[in-house]
């Protein structure tokens, strides 16, 4: 489905990513919300209206970057009104048009309507997700069922689809490109996935499932935000924290005291399972009581509670699938993936739990024989293990981790590191800018510049945690690179690093730096985008496909030309020693167990859910239901979920619960990719490293070709080869056993396991 449809069937959430077109400034706009429905057959195409306020027209910026110094919380709910009721008469003049329908007067005039939408929803929706407000949430809770009731009048509309089909049955003669080509089976299979080869009745049954899920979509997220975001950790006294640094120390106290519990100690919860301070906690209890208080988050052990929520979602899921005769929501939504079918992610995960299980079982024995020597009396629970991986990994490999952390300096690892990167393989080089307004004072932004000079794009970066931002770390586009609007990137990168006490170096940890190489992978992967549909630009490709070249730039972190220029002693400057480096990699293999454990349980997770059908969904009416159903699934699974849980939860599992598709039936596409990102490391090595010559030939291959093409030929393509998945079990340790017997992908979607 290409980008705009996509959006158009999905959430508001994801519609920040529509392409969307340009209005008239300062007009009069006598349009409503009611007017967001198709204008009566009759109307001709002039009465289309124009629109009204900042979002009216593009920004005159540098690179139409959004001018957050004209932006009212008061402009969003006017401005998503307008775009609706303009692009539902854009759509309209399309299908009024008398002419036969031809590529241009149908398929391009569609990819260009909805501009005005496109520009709102950007903004709007990077906002809610980095610095939202109560305001900003109502508006999201408003406008979300709204923008789905929007989508569908396009993506259903009978008219619109007799003209999309009557292009597409003769497209064979048209003599279009590939790219045009591709658009136009992804408008067609799009408005298909949407329900248009649906009787009216089935339509109006997708519609009305379209608007509960976008709103239970939106509380979910919403949820699990409050549950973390909301509902930090209270400590009473330091030594409840001791182990951990003064600074951290310190900025718990100061925290406690921001919340009005002056004299106790507050920790913000991260969006994940395992919290980061937990292994430097010596306090067994206090260890233990952050784990469960973020395990435990949004099931009702507080006022927050999520479970009937997500069986409603699955329930409805099921559901429409069922409406378009399909045996479950996996089936339904994995249309476009590469791998295609539930059973090729299934089989490629389900290889490699045998090797994994085992790992587990094996890394705590050693873990319960560290915890015996240290004196205790218990066996390892998930709070101790990253205390004891990390002591078992400080014994054998001499590793000490927060000594690592301190050769790696914010700045010098985004400007150093991250950007030296890009210079060495793709020629780029960045200029810091204050001259444009940001939505967040931590905000930092740098022109990017071409080998030749010329202008790439602009680039944004928000690196800290804060109350008012989702947890995680992403990248999208303020505007997307387009030769039909003549129009470069605008990309932003969001983190959540914990922000150093006012007057401390902003030191990161090992983890952050590599979350800082693999964001950077998706901006590159959106400047270096060479299309002339903004729904096929750049990093609009297929869920499972979408974080291989962010994964793949992961590698240059620990190159060594790399590393030495930016892993530098805060006190000392002195490089990060060849030694430390090499403990490092060889302690990479190491609690693999737990690491590469915890994302294949939720993948598995996650497909288990979208397993299911409209009838086993709808039996978890109670909260205990879905508590046994989550247990029960993961048990199945044969991994050791009592010692390694998933990464997230159900009740928090914002990649497939916060949209009405997301990463449901697609968390998988992590390991997926992994494959693709290990193989192609190989190709690296094989190809001259960090070169000009190797960055140049990716870009040209895969890093410029958006959605353009087929995902195994783009790969091929590239490498020489298909993907062979033997580089990803060595990467991670796990060869040996029952990895023998794993299977690379192949051209037509099928994949052994990993």
């Amino acid at each position: 489905m290409t980008r705009k449809l996509a959006s158009f069937a999905l959430s508001a959430s994801t519609f920040a990513l529509a392409a969307c077109a340009t209005t008239g400034e300062d007009a009069p706009f006598t349009a409503t919300v009611a007017d967001a429905k198709p204008i009566p057959h009759s109307a001709p195409a002039a009465a289309i209206p124009e629109g009204t306020g900042y979002f009216a027209s593009d920004s005159t910026l540098p690179f139409m970057a959004p001018d957050f110094t004209k932006i009212s919380e008061d402009d969003y709910e006017p401005a998503f009104e307008q775009g609706m009721a303009i692009q539902a008469a854009e759509v309209q003049a399309i299908i009024d048009n008398s002419a036969e329908p031809t590529f241009d007067n149908t398929i391009v005039a569609l990819e260009k309507s909805g501009r005005m939408l496109g520009r709102v929803a950007r903004v709007f929706f990077q906002l809610t997700g980095t610095n939202t407000t109560d305001r900003l949430d109502a508006i999201n809770t408003e406008i979300s069922p709204k923008l789905t009731a929007h989508g569908d009048s396009i993506t259903l509309n009978p008219e619109l689809f007799a003209r999309v089909k009557a292009i597409y049955d003769n497209r064979a003669s048209l003599g279009l490109d590939r790219e045009d080509t591709k658009l136009l089976e992804g408008t067609y299979d799009g408005m298909v996935q949407a329900g248009a080869l649906l009787t009216e009745a089935q339509v109006e049954q997708v519609k009305a499932i379209n608007s509960q899920l976008s709103k239970l979509t939106t509380e979910f997220g919403q949820s699990a935000r409050g549950a973390m975001a909301d509902q930090p950790v209270l400590f009473d006294s330091a030594d409840d924290l001791a182990g951990l640094s003064e600074g951290d120390i310190r900025s718990a106290a100061d925290f406690a005291t921001s919340l009005g519990h002056e004299g106790k100690y507050a920790i913000a919860l991260q969006n994940t399972t395992q919290q980061p301070l937990i292994p430097a906690m010596e306090n067994r209890s206090s260890r233990q009581k952050l784990f469960e208080a973020s395990f435990k988050r949004a099931d009702g052990n507080t006022d927050i509670d999520t479970r009937l929520l997500i069986a409603r979602i699955a329930e409805l899921r099921a559901e429409k699938a069922g409406i378009f005769g399909k045996p479950d929501w996996a089936t339904y939504t994995m249309w476009d993936r590469m791998a295609e079918k539930p059973s090729t992610a299934l089989s490629f995960m389900e290889q490699m739990v045998p090797a994994l299980a085992a790992t587990q079982r094996r890394e705590a024995a050693l873990l319960n024989n560290a915890i015996a020597a240290d004196g205790g009396d218990y066996e390892v629970k998930p709070w101790d293990w990253y205390r004891y991986a990390n002591q078992i990994k400080a014994e054998q490999f001499d590793l000490d981790e927060d000594a690592v952390m301190e050769y790696f300096v914010l700045d010098k690892v985004l400007e150093d590191g991250v950007f030296y990167m890009a210079e060495k393989l793709y020629g780029l080089t960045f200029k810091r800018r204050t001259d444009l307004p940001v939505y967040h004072e931590d905000v930092w932004v740098y022109t990017v510049f071409e080998a030749d000079g010329s202008e790439l794009g602009l680039f944004y970066f928000d690196p800290f945690q804060r109350p008012s931002k989702r947890g995680g770390a992403w990248m999208s586009n303020f505007v997307d690179q387009s030769y039909m609007w003549n129009t470069k990137p605008v990309i932003y990168n969001v983190l959540n690093i914990p922000k150093a006490p006012e007057g401390e170096p902003q030191l990161v940890s090992f983890d952050w730096v590599n979350t800082t190489f693999h964001e950077f992978g998706h901006a590159l992967h959106g400047f270096f985008a060479d299309q002339k549909y903004e729904t096929l630009s750049g990093t609009a490709t297929a869920r499972d496909f979408v974080e291989y070249p962010s994964q793949v730039h992961e590698m240059w972190m620990v190159w060594p030309e790399v590393l030495q220029n930016y892993a530098k002693h805060y006190e000392t400057g002195e490089t990060i020693p060849t030694a430390m480096v090499e403990k490092i990699e060889a302690a990479s293999k190491f609690n693999q167990g737990y690491d590469f454990g915890e994302v294949v349980t939720s993948a598995l997770l996650d497909m288990k859910w979208a397993a299911l059908t409209k009838e086993e969904a709808a039996a978890l009416d109670t909260p205990e239901k879905v508590d046994a159903f989550e247990r029960s699934s993961l048990k199945e699974l044969g991994l050791e979920i009592d010692l390694v849980p998933p990464r997230y939860r159900s009740t928090y599992f914002n990649h497939i619960f916060s949209s009405p598709a997301g990463y449901s039936a697609g968390y998988y596409s992590y390991l997926w990719t992994q494959m693709l990102d290990h193989d192609s490391r190989s190709w690296f090595r094989e190809n001259g490293g960090l070169s000009r010559e190797a960055g140049q030939h990716y870009r040209d291959t895969v890093l410029s070709r958006g959605g353009t093409m087929d995902y195994f030929e783009m790969y091929q393509n590239f490498a020489g080869r298909k993907p062979d998945v033997k580089y990803m079990l060595d990467a991670l340790g796990l060869t040996g056993g029952s990895d023998t017997d794993a299977k690379a992908p192949n051209d037509d979607g099928a994949a052994g396991g990993s």
